[in-house]
């Protein structure tokens, strides 16, 4: 979201911008940095419940800012359902990022709950919050999400996929197309054979289910069987050595798909990384994998392809709007892992097929996330919203 309203202000100068979240404290906060204004909404606490409180705060906020249009990024938290039901929802837009009410059904990962019950620990007894309790958690949210998609006119997407399930929710909603601005680091460099890590791979999230780390972990095996010195890399804490107390029901899942597999050295997890220690991880990386259960449009699949980075993803959601086959990247069944495996194998033998890949996906990539024609576009959707004439201006006041 920075990333896109950072070139919409850098093409429109015209347009004033207003950002408002929810934060850890106990009073509404106004501050201004920049060109931009920030709301600071107290109610971080509990997200998962619809808080009526904030109704209040969002219409002091409307009425400060009186917005030509309201943007509400995502809909997996019921805090914007909770403007639209202040506010009204004449001037509102959606973008979809993900949906929770569909992720939910592919929220275990093909992990099956007798695995997922087996696997509880003692940490997540403590807190409540096993993966199935995690799982109805989203449900939760979901039925909030299906409230608000049904309560507006207005959104943004840009898959098959994500258009086909808000048509399901409300087919009277008036769908807008735009790509996403992603950040300003991947813009930077290009990936090159020449300079990766052979035989790496990496996968930049993996803490929960619906990432797929566990079938990178099962197709790990049949590449190794070829190519024994490969290694996956993935972003973020090591979440298995927890320790009896702190791990969780993941972590020991993946723990024992670790040792039992046999794969304790091929396996590195590298910490929290910044933007830019992101991008210099993807740049090394031999080939990115995004092993999901379920996505829409993954920013990691299109920061890859910016970079030239060669992509395995599987089939799912709106992947084939990004990868196309054969051409920018290789797909697969989510559940086939013989074909993720298959899919990694070949790009580390054919070299002429992972500059195809690279080339292309690259090729795609920044047509996709152009900043300039994705703000201009931006700017198009909501003088659409706000009903501006746009034959002799354009959206002039504030969102």
């Amino acid at each position: 979201m920075y990333a896109g309203a950072k070139a919409l202000l850098a093409t429109n100068s015209n347009i004033q911008l207003a950002v408002a979240s929810l934060y850890s404290g106990e009073e509404l906060q106004v501050l201004k940095l920049g060109e931009i204004t920030y709301y600071l909404l107290p109610g971080a606490g509990d997200v998962i419940s619809y808080n009526a409180k904030l109704e209040a705060y969002w219409k002091q906020i409307d009425q400060d800012f009186a917005p030509d249009v309201t943007h509400v990024h995502g809909t997996e938290y019921p805090h914007g359902l909770a403007y639209v039901n202040a506010c009204g929802s004449e001037k509102v837009i959606i973008s979809i990022q993900g949906l929770v009410s569909v992720y939910e059904r592919y929220y275990y990962g093909g992990i099956s709950e007798k695995v997922l019950l087996k696997n509880i620990t003692i940490r997540d007894i403590l807190r409540n919050d096993t993966i199935i309790t995690q799982r109805n958690r989203m449900v939760q949210r979901g039925s909030f999400e299906k409230q608000m998609i049904q309560s507006v006119k207005h959104i943004i997407g840009r898959t098959a996929w994500d258009k086909a399930h808000t048509w399901a929710l409300n087919s009277a909603i008036k769908y807008h197309f735009c790509n996403e601005t992603l950040r300003e680091e991947f813009y930077k460099y290009k990936w090159g054979y020449q300079n990766c890590k052979k035989y790496s791979i990496f996968l930049s999230q993996a803490h929960y289910p619906i990432k797929g780390l566990q079938q990178m972990l099962a197709a790990l095996p049949f590449i190794l069987a070829h190519y024994p010195q490969t290694k996956v890399y993935v972003a973020g804490h090591n979440f298995t050595n927890k320790g009896f107390l702190k791990i969780n029901g993941f972590g020991k899942y993946i723990q024992s798909q670790i040792e039992d597999l046999g794969i304790q050295d091929n396996v590195v997890f590298l910490g929290m990384l910044s933007e830019q220690q992101m991008c210099q991880q993807f740049l090394k990386a031999n080939v990115f994998v995004c092993p999901s259960s379920i996505e829409n449009s993954p920013n990691s699949i299109g920061e890859a392809q910016l970079l030239g980075v060669p992509c395995v993803a599987s089939i799912v959601g709106g992947m084939t709007d990004m990868i196309e086959d054969h051409q920018s990247g290789l797909l697969y069944r989510f559940e086939e892992v013989e074909m993720l495996a298959k899919n990694v194998c070949d790009i580390f033998s054919d070299l002429e097929l992972t500059q195809k890949l690279s080339e292309n996906g690259r090729i795609a990539a920044w047509e996709r996330h152009n900043k300039t024609a994705n703000s201009t576009r931006m700017v198009e959707i909501y003088n659409n919203v706000a009903k501006v004439d746009t034959s002799y201006m354009q959206v002039s006041n504030q969102v």
